[in-house]
């Protein structure tokens, strides 16, 4: 079985809040996951916190993670403007925001949307060269998830139902 783990949350020595996220697990209703649970990370930068730059710079090169089409998929992140992210080739590949604000004054001041920048096009063309890498492989993995960890299919029920056909190849 598999098993993760995540971070909800990043303090500072001094108790301070530095980052959070909204989802720790995916959504379960009636014992089976029903997606919507797409997270907002919120972070801090600057004084004693990385740089906005630091904080950006793991999106220069394409990761690999699961969630592409029905959440059954593997597929590069790709990090996009906000006019972009309406992904609809295979509901992917799966897509990234950022939006960066100031506080002035106790005002927050904002959104800057942080990858509506150029210098990440060369992150976005490696996702879309893996995405087609990906996508040759077909309904197979490493493309589709094993299937333990299928979400959005019945595959898993599809598979119990002809167990009993399956013949060890040796």
């Amino acid at each position: 079985m598999f098993t993760s783990f995540f971070i909800s949350s990043v303090y500072t020595k001094d108790g301070e809040i530095a980052a959070a996220t909204s989802t720790e697990r995916l959504a379960l209703t009636a014992g089976k996951y029903v997606g919507k649970d797409d997270p907002v990370y919120i972070t801090r930068c600057q004084g004693d916190f990385p740089a906005v730059g630091e904080l950006l710079e793991p999106f220069t090169r394409a990761q690999l993670v699961e969630g592409w089409m029905r959440g059954s998929h593997t597929g590069p992140l790709m990090p996009v403007a906000v006019k972009d992210a309406n992904p609809s080739r295979f509901d992917g590949p799966p897509r990234v925001t950022a939006l960066g604000f100031q506080i002035a004054n106790g005002q927050l001041i904002g959104p800057r949307d942080m990858f509506d920048d150029p210098s990440f096009d060369v992150a976005r063309q490696e996702c879309n060269r893996l995405a087609d890498h990906m996508r040759r492989h077909g309904p197979f993995e490493p493309h589709r998830l094993p299937m333990e960890e299928m979400e959005y299919t019945t595959m898993p029920q599809v598979m119990e139902r002809l167990e009993s056909r399956w013949e060890k190849l040796e």
